[in-house]
């Protein structure tokens, strides 16, 4: 599902709900449009089915949105926690300072072209072009403890690092694997 205009905490509580009916959150990701992917699968786990049969019953009008399981924070604050390292690792950091110097360059030229080539144009947009790419360090240096913040709050809520198939690095729940790697169609589903 893609949405966009969402913040980190509605994503985390929207993913939470879906938990809550036989799903997982499976990854999220940022699209070349600048919108959140939102990736969630069925839950196979003898809990996640057991859940979602009490949650159905409990709240058989969910789906309308008149009644919804309460909020649990930890669960939604460990689930932001994931999407930020998910989004983080979307991108190496080279590829990430490619297209923020590609980025700024083509709308320096831009504004430039827009503005007709004056001088006094130019120069202006010369020195706040030479200023961004000088802050470059600073925001790629932002990024990684931003990150790392979230990956240690995983760690310590017994999250396990681990590399999936494409060489990101992910983080995996407690005695689980990574979220889709289970067979919902297996025996006893």
């Amino acid at each position: 599902m893609t949405l966009s205009g969402w913040s980190w905490k509605r994503l985390a509580r929207l993913a939470f709900i879906a938990e809550q009916f036989g799903y997982e959150y499976a990854d999220l990701q940022m699209t070349s449009d600048n919108k959140f992917a939102l990736f969630i699968v069925p839950d196979p786990s003898p809990q996640g089915r057991q859940r979602a049969a009490q949650n159905r019953a409990q709240y058989p009008d969910a789906d309308e949105g008149v009644a919804l399981p309460p909020v649990v924070p930890d669960a939604i604050d460990l689930l932001k926690a994931r999407m930020v390292v998910d989004t983080g690792t979307q991108d190496s950091d080279k590829l990430r300072t490619g297209i923020l110097i590609s980025f700024l360059t083509v709308t320096a030229a831009a504004i430039i072209f827009r503005l007709r080539a004056e001088t006094a144009a130019i120069v202006i947009v010369g020195i706040i072009w030479a200023a961004l790419m000088a802050l470059l360090p600073f925001l790629l240096a932002y990024s990684r403890r931003y990150r790392a913040k979230y990956a240690a709050r995983l760690k310590a809520a017994g999250f396990t690092p681990v590399t999936d198939e494409s060489g990101r690095l992910r983080y995996v729940p407690p005695g689980g694997q990574l979220p889709g790697h289970g067979n919902p169609f297996g025996a006893g589903a």
